[in-house]
Parts: C-alpha cells; structure tokens; sequence
C-alpha cells in the first residue's frame, strides 16, 4: 500500500470545470470516502488517480513518486466500477483470476489459485467458484467485482459507489464486509459514494467535495461535530441537520443567519412552543416532527413516548451551530 497526494489538480471538460485546484493526502493504510452530490468531481477525481483521465494542472503522487506520466497499467492501482464489469462468458474463478494473469504481474499459477480461493472465502463466494458470471445474482456479481481489486496488491483500491445498486441489506452487509477487509488488509482505500451512512460507517477520513472544489477533510466526527460550512454539515447526518432563520431563538452570534440544529441536539420541555405534526416509531429511534412558526423541525424523542400529532412541545437549541448569509460557518 502507499500514501496518495493530489497537489493543486485542476480537471476541465470543454467549459465544465470538474475539479478546481484539489489538494489531499489520502494517508497509507487510510479509508478515504469522497462524499458530493452528482457533479461534485468525486468520479473524476478516480479518474484522475487511476490514470484514466490526466490532470489540466497539478501533481499527482503515489508512494512518493508522480505518476502524472504513468499508464493505468504503470500506476498499480485497482478500481471497482459502480457497475459489474464481469466477462460473462468466464467463471467465477477465471474472472478473479484474471488481473492477476497479466504481462505485468506474470502471477505463477499456484498463486493464482492461492489468492483466489482467499478472496473467494473472504467475500462468501467459494461455493460459486465454477459457475458462469451470468449466473449470479446482483450481490453476488458485486462480489466477484470487488474480489477481481482485491486478488491484487496494489498501492491504492478506487472504488466508484460499487454498493448503489444493490438492495438495502445486502449494502448493509457489505458496508460491515468491505471495512472488515480494508482493516485485516491494512489497504490505502478511496471510496467514492454520495451515501452519508456509508461515509459515517465506513471511512476513517471523509472528504467534502463541492462543485470540484475539496471544501473540507477530516474524521467523519470532525466533518459532523464542526462543519466549516452549511454545505458541509447537511452532507452528514440522518436524518438531515434542521436549518432555521436565527430570529426563531435569538441570543445569536454576530453576523448569524442561520442556526442548525442537528436532531439531537433540541432540548425538549423548556423554551419555544412548537406544534407535533408526526411522530416516526422505527424500533431502536422515534423521530418527532415538529413544526414551529411554519418551520418544519425534526428532532428524537422516547421511543416510547405517547406524543401524538397536534400536541405541543417546548423546544430549546443545544449547541447550536451559526452560519452566516453565505452558509459559512460561525464558530
């Protein structure tokens, strides 16, 4: 594995900016998630890494070395597409094994079928081993794309939202999977996604991209507890960060448009009267929708509470956090 570092790297396509002067050091053994909506330059930025794309300006290093210049082939690297990518006419085994039987690795045959049968086990798909891709089934075929990057060891994983397509949980299941194996592996990792919980359960560093501009890295508890921007803290958080004008609760900050009120942090039974307008039992949370001068709020509550719409609850901030007009952040 090895340390990864974008400097300054300015992408365009045409008149479309797609990144703008990103700089980030994905750290040795780290997993990176780049967290943006559609558009944001997380793709790209794969791209870009994986030598598929080259940059308009800027450097790119990999184990200390720059590997602008590089070949995907020269620049060691293993990607998971948000798609398959099977060769449906293989087996299960021959489509593992067939990174490895390139003119570069040149991969003795017993060690192709050592690793295999690892990554096989390790992904629960040993007993698919001789079957056609054709004849898997949607998770199982995810599988096997993973387990094509992981026979490998190559100084960084690229994996473009390779869980988006699959049901809820069997992306459940692989979130606790891949992480499993990203840490047993001690691997350098860069997962692109636009799926917060993945980002929360899975990254050790998460980076904010903004329409191609990387606008915040760090911890998923750092990129939650201390937003730089409006942007950035309703990227994390489910349900989403409650925006209210700051008129609503007053003793603001200076220059303060915009309070923000992540779910658990609006004390209940003292201050400002808000109306119940649903109340949302899932089993381990109850989610308690308020409104409050036309305001919509969500906040938790006793999952077993006897709240019902139509009643009434005081409701107060607990650190809060400010944004100014511009969503940037007040601290």
């Amino acid at each position: 594995m090895a340390e990864v570092i974008l400097n300054n790297v300015s992408k365009a396509f045409g008149q479309d900016t797609a990144l703008d002067g990103v700089s980030m050091t994905i750290p040795d053994g780290a997993f990176v998630v780049l967290l943006g909506p559609t558009g944001a330059g997380k793709t790209t930025t794969l791209r870009l890494i994986s030598g598929l794309e080259k940059p308009d300006t800027g450097d790119i290093l990999i184990g200390g070395r720059s590997v602008v210049n590089d070949t995907p082939a020269q620049r060691d690297v293993a990607m998971v597409f948000q798609q398959y990518s099977l060769y449906p006419h293989l087996t299960v085994h021959e489509n593992l094994a067939f990174p490895l039987k390139s003119p570069i690795l040149r991969t003795p045959e017993d060690e192709i079928a050592r690793k295999v049968a690892e990554v096989a086990e390790v992904l629960q798909i040993s007993h698919k081993l001789n079957n056609k891709a054709t004849e898997l089934s949607g998770g199982e075929m995810q599988r096997v794309s993973i387990g094509r990057a992981l026979v490998r060891d190559p100084s960084i994983y690229l994996m473009d939202e390779p869980l988006s397509s699959l049901d809820a949980k069997l992306r459940s299941d692989l979130r606790v999977e891949l992480k499993r194996i990203q840490a047993g592996l001690g691997a350098t990792l860069l997962y692109v996604t636009h799926d917060q919980i993945e980002a929360m359960t899975m990254a050790t560093h998460v980076g904010v991209l903004d329409q191609g501009r990387l606008v915040q890295f760090g911890t998923p508890r750092e990129i939650y507890e201390n937003p730089v921007s409006l942007y950035v803290a309703s990227r994390l958080g489910l349900p989403r960060i409650n925006t209210l004008p700051v008129a609503l609760f007053g003793d603001a900050p200076a220059g303060a448009a915009t309070i923000g009120l992540r779910p658990e942090h609006i004390a209940q039974g003292q201050g400002r009267d808000s109306t119940v307008t649903r109340v949302e039992h899932l089993g381990d949370q109850t989610r308690l929708h308020l409104s409050l001068e036309q305001h919509d709020i969500v906040t938790l509550t006793d999952v077993h509470t006897t709240l019902r719409p139509g009643d009434t609850v005081a409701i107060a901030p607990r650190n809060p956090l400010y944004f100014d007009t511009n969503g940037t952040r007040i601290a």
